[in-house]
């Protein structure tokens, strides 16, 4: 009997043929050492970090006692920032798609408050948001929590690192004591014990082994000038010529000048920082899942949320504060089993940080001579891909499928050319092939889905 089987935990037959059918075959190990607990009520505070798995033993625990005949907001799901927001909801619609009458609607700042506030007069059984928007909108007695059952505080050390004590307060104090309360942290300094104490009882405390997680991604650090990094973050990207690589900073104006250089070589490169606004981040973080461009380039803060599956490369433009963001940057690569490399420049005044980090994850790393690369390439592969945005979502009923209907109809293009599509609430993307983008935007402006016509934009 596999140990790792869903099929050993108390779920449905519908729920264990969905998540077969989303490729669900074993637990991770952050699964199988905290789904017994949340599925039996438990509270837990459980160490995971993003792409281990935790979205689904929070999912699968609330979905399993959800009352789809009351109207009551039953779970509310608190994260950090708007794009981890948006991640869940989507992995929580995937796997409740089997469940009918499941509402949910996602709240973070950015987004038309009004429409938000139709969304929560409508009903929604699941909340997921950011406790800014969230907190404003209980305030406002919008957003009614007695009948909650369930809540669950998705990075919770990054909820706090950026000041969201307060909120959280507001938030809690109004719901009801009865409930289960799952804390999901990537690390458990003291604040987060002391929010534990406050909102949890008796919890069970759920530890992974952080430095043997990151066993299927290598690791290289490279020495380098500080005047030299761009010409050295050149040479790793030509040297390894990734189909797709995040490369992180420690400030935003890093984002803006590497994002200027790599543009001016000729490679398709975008950044995300604090100044751009929620319809711009949307479209870059889509763009990069899409495959539609190769290089994203962020800070910490903007790329919280950031969950691309089967990303090869991680690069540290600069070496964080601290080793737990260390490991946190490079955990985004080398997922499901498959390896991953992560590559970092380190500067003569960064020497300390690697030491820090060798003693955090019990490793030997040393800094290699970024000489001794000698790329032969000029350039990276281009991306496979072009994203097209549609102004229609969600909300006017528009799904996958019409968007493959419209785009492969008569006289339109094969669907072995279209990748992956994305509904939100109120936009939709879809990714073709590079070749047929011109044609696609054509076959879609002059094409109705669900007999309405929406603007095509190539991003």
């Amino acid at each position: 009997m596999n140990p790792r089987s869903f099929s050993n935990l108390p779920l449905s037959d519908a729920q264990l043929s969905n998540l077969e059918s989303l490729n669900y075959h074993n637990m991770t190990p952050v699964q199988a050492a905290a789904l017994p607990g949340a599925l039996a009520g438990d509270d837990l505070i459980a160490q995971a970090r993003t792409g281990s798995g935790k979205t689904a033993v929070f999912a699968l625990a609330m979905l399993a006692r959800l009352d789809v005949t009351s109207p009551a907001t039953q779970v509310l799901v608190l994260c950090p920032t708007r794009e981890l927001s948006i991640q869940v909801s989507t992995d929580l619609r995937r796997l409740a798609r089997h469940q009918q009458n499941v509402t949910l609607t996602t709240l973070y700042g950015g987004q038309n408050v009004d429409l938000q506030k139709q969304s929560l007069k409508k009903g929604a059984h699941i909340v997921v948001g950011t406790p800014g928007r969230v907190a404003d909108l209980v305030e406002k007695g919008v957003l009614v929590l007695r009948g909650l059952t369930m809540l669950v505080l998705d990075e919770a050390d990054r909820m706090l690192d950026m000041g969201f004590i307060k909120e959280l307060k507001q938030i809690t104090r109004v719901l009801p004591s009865k409930r289960q309360t799952l804390l999901f942290s990537a690390t458990f300094p003291e604040n987060i014990q002391e929010l534990s104490g406050h909102l949890q009882r008796d919890p069970k405390r759920i530890t992974m082994d952080e430095p043997d997680a990151l066993s299927d991604i290598e690791q290289h650090m490279y020495r380098c000038k500080p005047e030299d990094k761009l010409d050295g973050l050149k040479t790793l990207l030509l040297e390894h010529q990734p189909t797709a690589a995040v490369i992180f900073c420690n400030f935003k104006q890093s984002t803006l000048d590497i994002r200027a250089f790599l543009r001016n070589l000729g490679f398709s490169a975008v950044a995300l920082n604090g100044d751009l606004d929620q319809r711009q981040r949307e479209d870059i973080l889509i763009q990069f899942k899409h495959q539609s461009c190769s290089v994203l380039i962020a800070t910490d803060v903007a790329a919280r949320g950031l969950d691309i599956k089967d990303l090869p490369v991680v690069i540290n433009y600069e070496l964080p504060l601290d080793p737990e963001s260390y490991v946190h940057r490079i955990g985004r690569t080398g997922r499901a089993g498959k390896r991953g490399l992560a590559l970092s420049l380190c500067s003569e005044r960064e020497q300390r940080k690697v030491s820090e980090i060798n003693a955090y994850q019990k490793s030997s790393l040393k800094l290699d001579p970024l000489e001794a690369l000698r790329p032969k390439a000029t350039k990276i592969p281009a991306p496979l891909h072009v994203t097209l945005s549609i102004s229609g979502g969600r909300k006017a009923k528009v799904r996958a499928g019409d968007i493959l209907g419209a785009l492969t109809g008569e006289g339109g293009i094969e669907g072995s050319q279209v990748g992956k599509i994305d509904v939100m609430d109120f936009m939709a993307y879809v990714a073709v092939q590079r070749a047929v983008a011109t044609r696609a935007e054509q076959k879609l402006s002059s094409s109705k889905i669900k007999g309405r016509s929406f603007k095509i934009k190539k991003l």
